[in-house]
């Protein structure tokens, strides 16, 4: 009786936080199939300018599945009321206020060695288990917890189109970014995350260390595209062409930016520039 009673409080203090009545709440997690769409989106190289494939030829894919309605109105409070106000460290950048690729590459600007890597199928290798126990560590009820991963995980996982997939998956990758800050602050290594991307820098030569780094993010639970892994000086960190004494656009994007000259509106153009500006405000480094 108790713990039905319990129960019964945690549905009401859940709706109340994201403005639902508990009936609508049971209804959205009842039905939660009707509220989202799903397609394949083909995987563009944009260093090749074609599509990415595996060895035999074939096309790779990402499930986009996008949320809709009532359920995504949710989603959006949840990130605004309960997983906005988590604090995150400083070397995430994907998905927080006020950062972006822009400030994820800039720690990285003079350094000689440079490592990159990206979690392979990201958003999917994050399940509902994952989501539901990072919820119960964060100290939220079992059933609150439970909500919270009903309405934001769907066939088992992190979809990804949701208002909540970016914010949900820096929360769960959280205890392997404390790692990997506490590895790199014993060797003076730079670390960020733009998402999926991970990024470490130093002064020195730390090529003994890279395995060490991968295995903490292997021992999580995650795991790692080597194609995707490189470790050298000068190269493109989120988008960003990163030197010793500044950042910069790739030449497409100036190329692109060009084009705007005689255009009202100038997205590219604006982008060179806030990239451009840092290399003048020291506050950035």
């Amino acid at each position: 009786m108790i713990s039905s009673k319990f129960k019964k409080y945690q549905l009401k203090k859940f709706g109340a936080i994201i403005g639902f009545s508990p009936e609508r709440v049971l209804y959205l997690i009842d039905n939660v199939d009707v509220f989202y769409r799903e397609w394949f989106e083909k995987k563009f190289d944009k260093k090749k300018n074609d599509f990415k494939k595996y060895k035999d030829g074939t096309i790779k894919q990402r499930v986009i599945r996008p949320s809709s309605s009532d359920l995504k109105l949710a989603q959006h409070r949840i990130k605004n009321r309960i997983l906005t106000p988590i604090e995150l460290p400083k070397n995430v950048h994907g998905g927080v206020k006020g950062c972006s690729n822009i400030t994820n590459a800039k720690p990285h600007q003079g350094k000689k060695y440079v490592l990159t890597t990206d979690l392979q199928d990201f958003y999917p290798s994050i399940t509902s288990q994952k989501v539901y126990d990072t919820f119960l560590k964060l100290g939220h009820s079992n059933h609150f917890a439970g909500y919270l991963c009903k309405l934001t995980t769907w066939k088992y996982s992190l979809p990804q189109g949701t208002p909540t997939s970016t914010h949900i998956s820096n929360v769960v990758f959280l205890q392997t970014d404390y790692e990997l800050i506490n590895f790199c602050n014993l060797h003076n290594i730079t670390y960020t995350r733009y998402i999926d991307d991970l990024t470490f820098s130093c002064q020195k030569d730390f090529q003994h260390l890279i395995q060490e780094i991968l295995n903490l993010v292997i021992n999580s639970g995650f795991k790692i595209s080597y194609r995707k892994t490189k470790y050298s000086g000068n190269q493109n960190i989120t988008g960003i062409d990163v030197f010793l004494n500044k950042i910069d656009a790739p030449q497409k994007i100036k190329e692109k930016a060009e084009l705007e000259i005689d255009s009202p509106f100038k997205p590219i153009t604006n982008y060179l520039n806030n990239i451009r500006k840092t290399n003048k405000n020291k506050g950035y480094l």
